[in-house]
């Protein structure tokens, strides 16, 4: 028993000693003077002179979490953080301006910012990785202007003083500003395709070569290169019209090119191929483009086959009607100068029933509007036959024929017998181009037909009206003309839209100012007209006696020595400084040559012009316009079926 007691008494003794022991050192520890020191260092610890102290790593509670920081880059930051040494300076400086700012607001935790700045910093750093990598920190030295503006929430009281802060130290006001956004340029469309093309001519001068030509296994790979690569172009105007293996034939191409290269490596003699190359492509396109002009010329004078059959299916239907059939109702409006009245001269059935069909739907009350059709013998018949099939609603309509005119003769026009001489029929149809005009545009055989000049004889077939409104049969009506009539001339007789908005719608590109007579009488800078809508005010036309002044010009010009064939001349001289300029909104003209005519205008003008050779009922002309005029004609009528006119 005495044994137990005494192991018991020494186990207490070996396990109770020491903790006393140790219990007594801890309440007599002091810190040296060195490590008191360390301490105090490192609580007023400052970055680049500032003196704000850092505390030790205060706790966040639930209801003190910040929002972390946003990083906002600017417009060039890409450029300017293309090292790595660089961006490390930017890392320090940034480091101890957001420690020192941020200090001021005790809320705030400094390490916190600091460790998100870096965050965002080193992953901006992978973005833009590959351009450091290009460039070394000891060769680049930019100048440019790094700002990076850190962008914080915080809770009511400290929105005031949020700021953004850049690399330069400055803090800028304005805490939700938006980030500049770099417009990166547009890559081309064809870039690709340019290249295929390339390729081809390089390939092409290559095989020329005689070095070339005595290698034959690489004139095979050559010549099966090309056969691939024009396969992939084809007709691909875009690279998105491209198959997906272009990118590998171009690349297979690049390696024959460069064999091809080592093969033949004589510069100068490439230089001069490619000098005899462009020489012959010009002179082929020269040669194209006078092709290009006679075709259209050509298809311009061309009639359809389906407006050819048009007037002959119509014709036959016309004399199968009695006499009282073939007569139009309302024919006691046609001299009522209290109505609005409507000029037109043309052979071209289909394009007259457009011109009257537009007028009418666009007009507020058609019962007010008389059309005066005038046409040949040739068509006098289809043309009624045409409009008896499709009366114009309430709206009056009159077809005459000019040959019933007994008034016109050549003994009383000039033009009458000068469109019927020999020598103004070989202009058109004889050999002797060597001394006619090299212009194909003035070998039009329309100006062989007295249609065109009938507009100088409104008052010889409207003798009993007063204003009439002269209209082409290349128009398009799309709102209401009554407005014209209400137009003040001034004491002109023509009322048209001036086309002097370019330098080749002046006066001297349409007449001969070499002439003495044309340069003494006539201002070469004088502003041009259209024709196609006009108004003409027929009292002031039989007061100024504008007949027997056109005349006077018309037996002057018996050569065709003061302008060329046409009506546009005659008429800027027969009405000059007797026009009076209209809006240009009444008139919009160029759908028939040029597809640049703007929209907005094209969508507000009264009357659109198809002038040019690109007619809308033709196969070339231009399709964003032909809507325009299509749109007014009935393609599932049976005679435009049986003659297989289609849209």
């Amino acid at each position: 028993m005495m044994f137990r007691n005494l192991m018991v008494m020494l186990l207490c003794i070996t396990v109770i000693a020491p903790i006393l022991l140790y219990t007594d050192r801890f309440t007599t520890f002091n810190l040296s003077p060195s490590k008191q020191d360390f301490i105090e260092d490192v609580t007023s610890f400052t970055f680049n002179s500032q003196s704000a102290q850092l505390n030790l790593l205060p706790q966040e509670t639930s209801t003190t979490i910040k929002e972390p920081i946003g990083i906002i880059y600017s417009e060039n930051v890409v450029k300017t953080l293309s090292t790595d040494s660089q961006l490390g300076e930017s890392i320090e400086q940034k480091s101890t301006r957001v420690l020192s700012a941020t200090n001021e607001d005790n809320k705030e935790n400094p390490i916190r910012l600091v460790t998100d700045l870096l965050a965002g910093l080193n992953h901006h750093k992978d973005h833009i990785g590959d351009v450091g990598k290009q460039k070394s920190s000891s060769d680049q030295k930019s100048n440019d202007n790094v700002s990076l503006n850190v962008e914080t929430k915080s809770e009511k009281k400290s929105a005031q003083n949020s700021g953004s802060i850049d690399l330069k130290g400055s803090v800028k006001s304005g805490a939700n500003k938006q980030p500049d956004r770099t417009s990166t340029p547009a890559i081309p469309m064809d870039t690709m395709v340019r290249k295929l093309n390339d390729q081809l001519v390089r390939a092409k001068v290559i095989s020329t070569f005689a070095a070339v030509r005595n290698n034959p296994r690489y004139t095979r790979e050559l010549r099966l290169r090309i056969k691939e690569i024009e396969r992939v172009v084809g007709d691909a105007s875009t690279d998105s019209n491209l198959p997906r293996n272009a990118n590998d034939k171009f690349k297979l191409m690049e390696q024959t090119l460069i064999k091809g290269k080592q093969i033949q490596d004589d510069c100068g003699t490439v230089v001069k191929k490619l000098r005899a190359m462009l020489q012959t492509t010009q002179e082929q396109l020269r040669v194209h483009n006078k092709q290009t002009l006679f075709l259209t010329q050509l298809t311009a004078k061309m009639i359809p086959r389906g407006l050819h059959c048009l007037p002959l299916r119509l014709t036959t239907e016309y004399y199968a009607l009695n006499n009282s059939q073939q007569q139009f109702p309302n024919q006691d409006k046609l001299e009522d100068p209290e109505l609005y009245h409507y000029s037109l001269f043309s052979d071209n059935i289909l394009a007259a029933a457009v011109v009257v069909s537009s007028a009418v739907t666009n007009a507020k009350d058609p019962a007010k509007h008389v059309f005066h059709i005038v046409t040949d013998k040739l068509n006098y018949a289809a043309m009624r036959m045409w409009f008896l099939a499709h009366p114009p609603g309430k709206a009056t309509i009159e077809v005459q024929n000019f040959e019933d005119f007994t008034w016109l003769s050549a003994s009383y026009s000039p033009v009458l017998k000068q469109l019927g001489s020999k020598s103004m029929i070989d202009y058109y149809f004889r050999a002797h181009r060597a001394h006619s005009d090299s212009n194909l545009k003035y070998r039009n055989p329309k100006y062989l037909s007295i249609l065109n000049h009938l507009r100088f004889y409104l008052p010889e077939i409207f003798p009993k009206l007063n204003k009439v409104v002269f209209l082409d049969d290349d128009i398009v009506v799309q709102k209401d003309l009554s407005g014209l009539w209400s137009i003040d001339l001034k004491g002109n007789v023509n009322g048209a839209v001036e086309t002097c908005g370019e330098s080749f719608h002046r006066l001297d590109k349409y007449l001969n100012f070499s002439n003495p007579l044309i340069g003494k009488n006539f201002d070469p800078h004088a502003c041009g007209w259209a024709y196609g809508m006009n108004v003409f005010d027929l009292e002031e036309w039989k007061k100024q006696n504008i007949t027997e002044v056109y005349h006077k010009w018309q037996t002057l010009n018996h050569d065709r020595q003061l302008w060329k064939l046409g009506t546009l001349p005659p008429g800027l001289i027969t009405f000059y400084k007797r026009t009076y300029a209209i809006d240009r909104s009444w008139h919009v003209l160029g759908l028939g040559y040029n597809p640049g005519v703007n929209q907005r205008d094209i969508e507000h003008a009264a009357v659109i012009h198809y002038n040019g050779n690109m007619k809308p009922w033709l196969e070339i002309a231009i399709p964003k316009f032909r809507n325009y005029w299509s749109k007014y004609v009935d393609y599932n009528h049976i005679y435009l079926r049986e003659c297989n006119i289609n849209p």
